[in-house]
């Protein structure tokens, strides 16, 4: 069953994800492309044969499948537009510009009934998946504490040229909501709840209301605590990187990628290390879904009917935690509980 897909934006977020499903192999079709930026739209569809449109509902009305890859404040305004046409929807992260747009969000899309994934693609990364295999050990004793420290380069500039991340009204905020959404959302994932946080951040390159270094003290349920640290800067070759390292009682790990990459551990006298292909394959016999196409595993889910995965809810608990970390950096860094 061929599923046709339609894309709303045609920028640098939606190039990726049309690769991506490409190169699942899916049974998908490329209908319709809108984006405000006509040259855009129009290089977008000479190189996936989509049909370039003037308007977001002719995209809708013509496609089964509806990638939202705009600005975040468009975000709430066309994943309506597609659900409520019963369209299914693939949103970016973040889901909005804050956590009451990301709830009406996901109220929406599951008032609709219609299938929904949310862009947070690391959750299929093979390093991270074996990384967590790997903490939640019998060997690995009980978890102490951790640093992750994500990086890339301010992307206002270079491949990124996104100038949009550079206005507060259709991003949002920084560093943290734009892009370390994911570290919070691969932490809890990780490590299991997020008991409270208190952050701070820093304002460096002097855009309003954008953060560009945020530093955030995590404590779990489980008595775990961390330091989560992220940073924009403007070292274009180095465009996106994500080093953590953990220790438990009987455990130390140190990961350095973030889809692929090489992760080492050991456990007392006995040492690992892995990366390439070994990784992978490690990580693949470790989880299912280790390597997993998040492209292609959305068009089949559309094509089953089936819940897609991670939905759109599954954001909107990360949105919970970043709003916590704001109210802390605005509070001057107090512990907020979540």
């Amino acid at each position: 069953m061929t599923i046709s897909v339609g894309f709303l934006g045609a920028g640098n977020i939606a190039t990726y994800h049309s690769k991506s499903l490409r190169a699942s192999g899916a049974d998908a079709s490329w209908v319709a492309v809108h984006d405000p930026d006509g040259e855009r739209a129009a290089h977008f569809g000479a190189a996936t044969h989509a049909t370039v449109f003037e308007t977001p509902e002719e995209v809708v009305d013509r496609s089964e499948a509806v990638y939202v890859c705009t600005w975040t404040s468009e975000h709430e305004h066309l994943v309506t537009l597609a659900a409520e046409a019963g369209k299914a929807v693939f949103c970016e992260k973040p889901l909005g510009i804050d956590l009451a747009q990301a709830q009406r969000i996901v109220d929406t899309v599951e008032r609709a009934g219609v299938v929904n994934q949310v862009g947070l693609v690391l959750r299929r990364a093979p390093i991270f998946h074996l990384l967590r295999d790997i903490t939640l050990r019998p060997e690995s004793g009980e978890l102490l504490s951790f640093t992750f420290r994500d990086d890339q380069f301010l992307p206002v500039q270079g491949r990124y040229a996104s100038t949009w991340r550079a206005d507060v009204d259709k991003a949002g905020a920084g560093v943290l909501i734009e892009h370390s959404i994911h570290d919070i959302d691969l932490l809890e994932w990780m490590f299991g709840p997020i008991r409270a946080v208190s952050a701070t951040a820093r304002y460096v390159h002097r855009i309003e209301g954008i953060e560009d270094s945020i530093a955030v003290h995590l404590s779990f349920e489980s008595g775990l605590h961390g330091v989560m640290l992220s940073v924009w800067h403007d070292l274009l070759d180095r465009i996106s990187n994500r080093d953590v390292e953990v220790f438990g009682t009987t455990l130390w790990a140190r990961l350095h990628g973030e889809w692929f990459g090489d992760l080492s551990w050991n456990h007392g006298d006995e040492s690992h290390h892995l990366e390439g292909q070994a990784l992978v394959t490690e990580a693949a016999r470790v989880s299912p879904r280790a390597g997993e196409n998040p492209d292609g595993a959305f068009v089949g889910a559309v094509a089953s009917g089936r819940p897609a995965y991670p939905e759109l809810r599954v954001a909107l608990r990360a949105h919970e935690i970043v709003d916590a970390c704001y109210r802390s950096v605005a509070s001057g860094g107090a512990m907020v509980e979540i």
